[in-house]
């Protein structure tokens, strides 16, 4: 890939060159040919600024990037189906960080219900944490995110917080939920940066917390009335997305589908 195209955008986007005009046609939703793996794709890149995180690749090859120190883009709730493969994109970004960047930049904790699917993971120094909700470290590690955004005002180090599935938090104790209702609303304006996924068929039952999201990202869904009640429209054909590999964000009006490198 040219070093042309290495400009990193200030928000939550992809290159420049990824920018679509009002008038363009609907995305393509032609299968990529060929999946390639996030090793790949980041040797094709280069080294990356240490405040950038790789998300995926669009259709035409050039990345997704998640500028780590600009705030604007707030907490990330990834949205889809059973089988969207939400679980999937954190593990992707966890990678991500393992492969791009040093443990002294950026770090993740995990809170998941089914914290098998992630045991498998190479140990490292960049996972601070990896819990079920119902444990106690989960309600610690919100804590002590909390507290660490508290007073980090000037420290470069980012820490992701990484949360498969907003229902299971939801219900956890009032005081945990008060931090984390701080994360949410001051987080990514002190380095810590809130990825929260969401079963799209429940969101009833957290609708209340799905303001606290300026930024969502979709996989597929195949209601249309469901994908519009979440903040999505026609012209972003959720249902023709591809499950488990596929996904797309809203970016100035327009959609950017990217798909998810294999590792």
């Amino acid at each position: 890939m040219s070093t042309n195209n290495r400009r990193f955008s200030l928000a939550l986007e992809s290159l420049a060159e990824l920018k679509a005009d009002e008038s363009a046609p609907p995305p393509s939703v032609e299968p990529m040919p060929v999946a390639p793996t996030l090793s790949e794709v980041l040797a094709g890149l280069g080294p990356l600024p240490r405040d950038a995180l790789l998300l995926g690749v669009a259709s035409d090859g050039l990345p997704v990037l998640l500028n780590l120190r600009d705030p604007l883009p707030g907490p990330v709730l990834v949205l889809g189906e059973a089988g969207a493969g939400k679980t999937t994109f954190l593990q992707t970004m966890a990678q991500s960080v393992i492969q791009s960047q040093d443990s002294n930049n950026v770090q993740y904790g995990v809170i998941t219900n089914l914290p098998d699917e992630w045991e498998s993971a190479t140990e490292t120094a960049h996972r601070v944490g990896l819990f079920s909700p119902d444990q106690t470290g989960a309600q610690d590690l919100i804590l002590s995110l909390a507290s660490w955004a508290h007073a980090n005002r000037n420290a470069r180090q980012s820490v992701l917080l990484l949360i498969d599935d907003l229902e299971s938090v939801a219900n956890m104790d009032v005081d945990t939920l008060q931090n984390f209702r701080w994360l949410l609303l001051r987080g990514p304006a002190r380095r810590v940066w809130p990825v929260v996924t969401l079963n799209a068929e429940r969101y009833t039952q957290v609708i209340a917390w799905l303001q606290n999201f300026r930024t969502r990202i979709f996989g597929h869904i195949t209601d249309e009335s469901m994908a519009g009640a979440l903040g999505a429209d026609k012209a972003s054909a959720l249902d023709q997305l591809e499950a488990r590999i596929q996904f797309t964000l809203r970016e100035d009006g327009n959609w950017l589908r990217f798909w998810l490198p294999s590792f």
